[in-house]
């Protein structure tokens, strides 16, 4: 059986707090991320979304800004 090991994520507006960075700035870069890169989202009520990383998915989204920014 499989166990997933992520126990806790963060939302886009917090780590958006997090790197002082603008939130729909973040949500353009994090476009091209999948789960495996450690950006998931999260479904609340009426089926809003809200898009949510994993710390491996914070570094990724932080590798990628700085990539865009050379």
């Amino acid at each position: 059986m499989h166990v997933n090991k992520v126990s806790y994520v963060f939302t886009i507006n917090h780590v958006a707090q997090m790197l002082g960075e603008d939130e729909e700035t973040l949500e353009a870069i994090a476009e091209t991320m999948t789960p495996e890169d450690g950006c998931l989202f999260v479904v609340g009520s009426a089926e809003h979304a809200i898009r949510a990383f994993t710390k491996f998915g914070i570094e990724s989204l932080r590798d990628l800004l700085l990539d865009t920014r050379k």
